[in-house]
């Protein structure tokens, strides 16, 4: 079955398509929520709210702005953010041991079976390791730029012009 034809038939509130929708990229959402919040038993959750909040919202859903996993993925991150910085959640992390901390690219073995899957490893592709740093920071993990600032000991400019060129590498790894 063509992916535009699901998606149409998703937006359509089809529960054959919704269900077709959901095994194709739930293994792999909410793999992208585990690699923000670090904790596999929250992220099932959210992964599920994720699906919710899609086939609530299928109509908003327009395909000449991305592609459909990239609409989703960003209700995933955004919701996974949202997680990150709400008080239960810093309450409940407040007692982690710092090895509980590790950074995105230590579970290589994960993001090469989950998360590549969109692509992730190309478009990082020759990225220098500061860049890396700062995205792993601002997208993965949630922080702002100013704690990000303050977590690399840097001035909150050059946060700001350092992203600003690391996603203008980025985008020359872009298919065209």
């Amino acid at each position: 079955m063509h992916l535009d034809n699901l998606i149409q038939r998703f937006q359509n509130k089809d529960k054959a398509a919704f269900e077709t929708l959901h095994n194709m990229y739930a293994e792999n959402i909410c793999g992208v929520i585990n690699v923000i919040l670090k904790d596999p038993e929250r992220s099932q959750e959210l992964c599920q709210d994720v699906f919710v909040k899609i086939w609530n919202k299928s109509d908003q859903y327009d395909t000449s702005k991305g592609r459909f996993f990239t609409w989703i993925l960003n209700i995933a991150r955004n919701t996974a953010i949202d997680e990150l910085r709400s008080k239960s959640h810093k309450n409940q992390k407040k007692n982690l041991p710092v090895d509980s901390l590790v950074g995105i690219y230590e579970n290589s073995e994960d993001l090469n079976g989950k998360i590549d899957t969109i692509g992730l490893q190309s478009l990082l592709k020759g990225l220098k390791d500061k860049c890396i740093l700062l995205i792993d920071l601002l997208y993965f993990k949630g922080f702002t730029q100013k704690e990000a600032a303050k977590e690399l000991k840097t001035p909150i400019g050059t946060i700001k012009t350092r992203i600003r060129s690391c996603i203008s590498e980025i985008r020359k790894n872009l298919p065209q």
